[in-house]
């Protein structure tokens, strides 16, 4: 599914180089892919997420923290010296910087991409077709336990979630529902703590016109916040709700007679 996701974002140069950091970091052309070796995947997933030019000493310090300077810039020539041996305009370096090429994609920079047009509402006609089924694939760099990864990891996960409220919303306007809640599956999936999420979610089965499911999803949100956090979920939540349900008819006065 990731993969099949990124090639779906990805630039139809197929020539371009492709950087993988959702999983083990590999390098993709096309239908080929080289695997990176331990010590230049370090460096190669530090300048994919950190773009633009890099001072040396920087980058060795923060990749190898506790060698010396003659070592640190020894890692660092070695690593880049690997890296551009998997194929030309991988990585640019010079005297004094490194980075990563400019022609370079990456798989964390496409989908970040992508979630931010439907953040924004700058989506387009194909994007809405897009639909990641379960959000723990697209995690960037699984067991690194790096600052710098932690950060960015916590960053794109944020940024999917919300994509994945907006996608739910955008659908419900056009009328998709079906799609609408399925999209919003994957971000309660995701987080079943996250109010917002459990909120299209429940909008969506209102939408169709499933109340009983719409209920049903409370009811269960509800005891999960509860059990696991100890407190209700927000009033206006319980509101959607209980504004949504069909209402009671009171008995007609002949029959209350009878």
């Amino acid at each position: 599914m990731t993969l099949h996701l990124v090639n779906a974002l990805a630039n139809e140069d197929t020539e371009r180089p492709l950087v993988h950091l959702l999983g083990r970091p590999y390098v993709s052309r096309g239908t080929s892919s080289c695997a990176v070796g331990e010590g230049s995947s370090r460096l190669l997933a530090f300048l994919a997420v950190n773009r633009g030019d890099k001072e040396r000493r920087y980058v060795w310090g923060r990749l190898w923290p506790d060698a010396e300077e003659e070592r640190g810039a020894g890692n660092l020539r070695s690593a880049i010296w690997r890296l551009n041996g998997l194929g030309p305009n991988l990585v640019h370096s010079d005297k004094h910087t490194v980075r990563l090429h400019d022609a370079v994609e990456v798989d964390v920079e496409l989908i970040g991409a992508w979630a931010n047009r439907l953040i924004t509402g700058m989506h387009r006609p194909e994007d809405l077709t897009i639909m990641p089924w379960d959000l723990d694939q697209l995690d960037m760099l699984p067991g690194w336990y790096d600052d710098w990864v932690l950060l960015e990891r916590e960053r794109l996960r944020q940024r999917l979630l919300h994509a994945m409220e907006c996608l739910s919303r955008e659908l419900l306007r056009l009328g998709r529902y079906a799609e609408a809640v399925e999209s919003a599956l994957v971000a309660v999936g995701s987080d079943p703590l996250r109010e917002s999420a459990q909120r299209v979610l429940i909008e969506a089965h209102l939408a169709e016109g499933n109340r009983c499911e719409a209920l049903r999803r409370f009811e269960e949100h509800r005891a999960l916040v509860r059990r696991e956090l100890g407190v209700d979920p927000s009033p206006a939540l319980a509101t959607l709700v209980a504004l949504r349900r069909p209402a009671v008819s009171a008995p007609s006065p002949l029959h209350a007679a009878v």
